[in-house]
């Protein structure tokens, strides 16, 4: 039986389950932008307050999470929500 053949094939949203995939270097610059002008939260309401240097997103683009030193931050509590980014921009 064949294994999965990146990480990427097996990690998913905490919370809906959706496929993750890399958050593309001009969204993720969008993204920044925004954390900049302090005008993200997570979805527990706390402020997002560092630029992400990597991000995955799931493939619905509902939630992006963080990845850290390589290492994705899979907590619900620490997703950030797309509904607050403008969709004609992000």
């Amino acid at each position: 039986m064949p294994g999965p053949e990146t990480l990427l094939d097996i990690l998913c949203c905490p919370v809906s389950h959706e496929p993750l995939r890399p958050l593309g270097k001009p969204r993720l610059k969008k993204l920044n932008e925004q954390i900049d002008a302090e005008a993200l939260q997570y979805v527990d309401g706390s402020p997002v307050e560092q630029a992400l240097q990597s991000a995955l997103i799931t493939r619905d683009g509902k939630v992006v999470y963080a990845v850290v030193d390589s290492i994705p931050v899979l907590l619900p509590d620490r997703g950030i929500g797309t509904t607050q980014l403008d969709p004609d921009s992000f």
